[in-house]
């Protein structure tokens, strides 16, 4: 089952941001960058402590990852927030634990464009968090001012967003491994109010909200990403006709890019689960609507408009 976008549309119009994401999806995803954390100093600016399970999962794993150390801060409406950080093994008991949490108030109430968590930010090698969906494009254009290693969740559609995609088609920002389909459960807190179908309250009163089109967006490389899409396929102007208006030809689904076409072909935004950038050449995106984004506006096939498309072309055939 799949929630539909107008769900996240609203939780941006209420500034209803608070979803916790599930360690389950978090251990999925953190399992692929091992390597990245050694030494390094982990920063999770948009996480409650009392819900995360980012900072469970990195205090928890604070030793088997040789993290340097660890913060997290969280967002306050109205009253000063706090940080709390593990920097090493305080009590000499050989693990980390709530022992060796250190709680410090803060000024400010916690929000990532406060100066105190931007003096954070500047000290930390890597974020990793679930920022507001209603902030994505804020949060992501912070972390590339601060030139900061990240690996965070959004939506999807957030491929389409101008800034986003110009980092995309830079090879500045990709996808990550784990989530390529489906939706995901997150917590929410007790006093949201679940309109949509797609929700439980657990048997401790825990509410739970599915969201669809869940990706994880990261500039952290792994060794997956660097392999390459099998095509089979062969290309036919029958099966592949070309748009109205702009010298492509569509294709609808990923696993049908032709195996043999050197010119441009626009695929969908979910192209990105499976982009290899040793195979493959980002050029542009199109928009839902006809607001031209990177050179392309809205395509159409027979005066029929199609969804948001990125437009590719495949590098190890040449260029047509």
């Amino acid at each position: 089952m799949k929630v539909k976008n107008t769900n996240l549309n609203k939780a941006k119009t209420a500034k209803n941001d608070e979803f916790y994401t599930q360690l389950s999806d978090i251990e999925k995803e953190l399992g692929h960058y091992k390597e990245h954390f050694k030494d390094k100093i982990v920063f999770c600016n948009c996480d409650d402590p009392e819900e995360s399970n980012f900072w469970f999962y990195f205090a928890q794993n604070f030793q088997f990852l040789g993290l340097k150390k660890l913060i997290s801060t969280h967002y306050e409406t109205d009253k000063p927030s706090y940080k709390l950080e593990i920097v090493k093994d305080v009590n000499a008991d050989g693990k980390i634990n709530n022992l060796d949490v250190i709680k410090t108030p803060l000024i400010q109430n916690g929000d990532f464009r406060s100066d105190e968590c931007i003096e954070l930010l500047k000290e930390c090698d890597i974020v990793v968090t679930n920022p507001p969906f209603s902030l994505f494009r804020e949060f992501v254009a912070q972390l590339v001012e601060y030139d900061k290693k990240f690996l965070i969740i959004g939506h999807q559609n957030a491929i389409t967003y101008k800034e986003v995609f110009a980092l995309i088609k830079s090879d500045k920002l990709w996808i990550g491994c784990s989530i390529h389909s489906g939706d995901r459960e997150f917590k929410v807190p007790a006093h949201y109010v679940l309109t949509s179908i797609l929700h439980r309250v657990d048997s401790l009163g825990n509410k739970f909200q599915r969201v669809s089109g869940v990706r994880w967006f990261t500039n952290l490389d792994y060794k997956k990403r660097h392999e390459d899409l099998i095509l089979y396929k062969k290309y036919t102007p029958e099966e592949y006709p070309t748009y109205d208006d702009y010298n492509a030809i569509n294709i609808d689904k990923t696993k049908d890019i032709p195996c043999d076409y050197t010119g441009m072909m626009g695929v969908p935004i979910t192209f990105m689960d499976k982009y290899n950038p040793d195979q493959f050449e980002i050029l542009y995106c199109s928009a839902y609507s006809d607001v031209t984004c990177y050179g392309v506006g809205a395509l159409y096939i027979n005066a029929d408009k199609k969804y948001a498309r990125l437009i590719i072309r495949n590098k190890k055939l040449g260029v047509n």
